[in-house]
């Protein structure tokens, strides 16, 4: 089967897809013959077909002869819409002609008129209907018009009850503000044929290999072009002047618009809408301004819509075309994805699995004025990600709708805004790849968007609650850095650190969730983290537990860090800002029950004297430090000597605590080692930070030291 690479078809701009589109259903519908498929290729749309030629150059002469010659246009008309060429204030030139002109090739479009005067006519119609008298317009010529006319009409217009709707693709119905699409669609029929003959014009065979491989093209028209070339609408920069005008290649024009009708919208009803019907127009979405950096929320309340275009590598029939885009949903919980991230997200799932391989995004974005433009987005690749459904819970307590709906309020503060902004490029990025960096960046910005929500009434009653997420956040976002396995352990403390640091309280959670749901508690006078330090957020947690009598590291072991962990703590190299922000996102998480690849460093005395008084009972009694029956109490006076930054008296204290606790530790030294040079802040907030028992028992182990040195022996 012989191929031929049309490399003047490419997916951007939409006039390019449109055309490629344009192109393999003409050919199936006028030439069935050639039992013609098309597919994506990297060089521009491929077509297959036994009946072209092995030599490339013979089949390029195939194909431009069907086009040039035996291409039947299919009546593309809007006689609802003023400018169409049906009225007296229109611009009827190109209308008249192809009606009184004698060729074969446009006896359909000819028909065409026939039935939409004859509309006209009946209704008395001076001027294009509007409103009802639309509606009811519309109906009736969709009852009389012959098949190609319904063709068109179906993918230009919606009829749903009383209503008459527009899909995105075509504008409004077929014109965009006073261009109309099908007027300058028969204006361009008339620079490419002869309406009397048929025969093309000089200038047709130019203009049509430039369409169909991407040669110069010679003398384009200066029309407009409308939405679907942004590139080629002009205006200043457009030329090698201060401003150029828009040009267009005719072909261009024609094969685009024929490209636009496999789409057509279908009514459907929708149990959660009290509406009439929606509009479901094939891989067509609300807009979302997410995963592209030249949008913002002023463009999506101004965009029309956001449609993906599917890309297929596989050879197929313009039928099997139609199909896949009568069928043009994606799925995600077996709901239709409502805006681009839900469509993101039924890629990820596989809620669209047709033999695409990927979609090129398309917004319809108000630019240069108040006109609309078909503007490129991304180009988004067809691949499983599984990673894409910790989503779900971010959706718990309705949670990502809630904030997205609040972010988008005028109410909203703008630091919110901007951090839900980045949560949905993040989550964007999340559904097409899964790895440690963009599971961390997406729990430091739910973490500050949590935080941020605690400071604003009006955000809490937006978002009454946080959401809860699986274990498998942790697991999947561990880099194995110091910040990361310290935030974790943190946030593994229970009972959990969650009221501690945000205002809120337990609500009993069902389903298959472990733990509890949380909502904001305004009146909880618990919460003590602020902007600013982490050891002195640190130092606050720790001495708001130890005032209501909760173990400052946790009543039970839990997930614990390495020794080498905390060097950082004292020798400056930790990333506090990192460190704070994750523990915000962990604590939403349910605990891991082990971070791997816990390693050992020498800690400074001071530590090793006062980790005992910040761990767990339960611990000291494992490891054997503590008797059962003892108690190792920490005396508030040594966090207070701590945070102060009297670290030598906080170690002194710390000294004569275990001693009067009867630990089972050498006689020799009976004094307390050196804490010179140790940041007491610091010191804090590093024994604030569970370990884990691998590395708690060898540090504690040997509680004796030479005499003047400041780290304690191993034994």
């Amino acid at each position: 089967m012989a191929e031929l690479v049309l490399s003047g078809c490419s997916p951007v701009p939409i006039a390019g897809y449109l055309k490629a589109l344009g192109i393999l259903r003409l050919i199936a519908e006028q030439k069935s013959g050639w039992a013609v498929r098309g597919a994506w290729r990297a060089a521009g749309f491929t077509l297959a077909s036994p009946h072209l030629a092995e030599d490339a150059r013979t089949a390029r002469e195939q194909l431009e002869a069907f086009l040039l010659r035996d291409y039947r246009p299919t009546p593309i008309l809007t006689p609802w819409n003023g400018g169409s060429g049906f009225y007296p204030k229109d611009n009827a030139v190109a209308l008249e002609r192809i009606h009184t002109g004698g060729a074969e090739r446009l006896a359909t479009y000819r028909t065409g008129i026939d039935c939409c005067r004859e509309r006209i006519h009946r209704l008395g119609l001076t001027e294009s209907p509007k409103n009802e008298q639309k509606n009811d317009f519309l109906t009736g010529l969709r009852g009389q018009a012959p098949e190609p006319l319904l063709d068109w009409l179906d993918a230009a217009v919606l009829l749903t009850g009383d209503e008459t709707r527009y899909p995105p693709l075509l504008g409004t119905g077929g014109n965009d503000g006073r261009l109309d699409f099908t007027n300058n669609f028969m204006q361009r029929l008339c620079d490419l044929m002869d309406a009397a003959t048929g025969a093309p014009s000089a200038r047709a065979g130019g203009w049509l290999t430039a369409a169909l491989f991407g040669t110069a093209a010679p003398d384009m028209s200066r029309v407009a072009v409308g939405q679907f070339d942004p590139g080629g609408v002009g205006g200043p920069n457009a030329s090698t002047g201060f401003d150029g005008g828009s040009l267009v290649n005719p072909w261009d024009f024609v094969l685009m618009l024929e490209g636009a009708i496999p789409f057509a919208a279908a009514a459907t009803r929708r149990l959660e809408s009290s509406a009439a019907g929606a509009l479901a127009y094939p891989f067509t979405v609300r807009p979302t301004g997410a995963n592209h950096g030249g949008l913002s929320s002023t463009d999506e309340g101004q965009a029309r819509a956001e449609i993906w275009l599917p890309l297929w590598e596989r050879f197929a029939t313009a039928t099997e075309l139609r199909r896949l885009l009568s069928e043009g949903r994606a799925t995600l919980n077996a709901k239709t994805a409502r805006d681009g991230l839900g469509f993101s997200r039924a890629i990820a799932a596989l809620g669209v699995d047709r033999g695409i391989t990927a979609f090129q995004r398309y917004g319809f974005l108000m630019r240069s004025g108040k006109a609309y433009l078909a503007t490129p987005l991304s180009r988004i690749e067809v691949r499983a990600n599984p990673q894409a459904e910790l989503i779900q819970d971010l959706e718990s307590g309705e949670f990502l709708d809630r904030l997205r709906r609040f972010a988008r309020a005028e109410q909203a503060p703008a630091g919110i805004r901007s951090q839900v902004r980045r949560l949905e490029d993040a989550l964007f990025t999340l559904t097409r790849q899964g790895d440690q960096y963009t599971l961390q960046k997406l729990l430091r910005i739910t973490g500050r968007i949590g935080f941020a929500l605690s400071k604003s009434a009006s955000g809490r009653d937006a978002v009454p609650r946080l959401p809860r997420l699986q274990e498998s956040w942790v697991h999947g976002a561990n880099d194995g850095s110091p910040e990361f396995r310290c935030a974790a352990a943190l946030a593994a403390i229970t009972p959990s650190l969650l009221p501690f640091i945000l205002p809120t309280s337990p609500v009993k959670s069902r389903g298959r969730q472990r733990g509890p749901k949380w909502q904001w508690d305004p009146d909880s006078r618990r919460a003590v983290w602020r902007e600013g330090s982490l050891r002195k957020n640190l130092g606050d947690l720790v001495t708001r537990r130890h005032i209501e009598g909760s173990a400052v590291t946790g009543d039970t072991p839990g997930t614990g860090v390495g020794t080498a962990d905390l060097q950082g703590f004292f020798d400056g190299g930790l990333d506090e800002k990192r460190l704070s922000e994750l523990l915000l996102g962990l604590i939403l998480a349910d605990p891991a029950a082990k971070l791997s690849g816990t390693q050992e460093a020498p800690l400074p005395a001071g530590y090793l004297v006062l980790k005992p008084l910040f761990t767990p009972r339960a611990q000291l009694v494992e490891i054997g430090l503590l008797a059962p029956e003892q108690d190792l109490p920490l005396p508030g006076a040594l966090i207070a000597h701590l945070r102060a930054g009297h670290t030598q008296k906080a170690v002194d204290l710390g000294w004569r605590r275990l001693r009067a606790s009867g630990l089972s530790i050498p006689d020799s030294p009976r004094r307390a080692p050196s804490a010179f040079g140790i940041d007491g802040p610091r010191l804090l907030a590093a024994l604030a930070v569970p370990l884990a028992a691998a590395a708690l028992s060898p540090c504690l182990s040997g509680l004796g030291a030479e005499p003047g040195t400041d780290h304690f022996c191993r034994k």
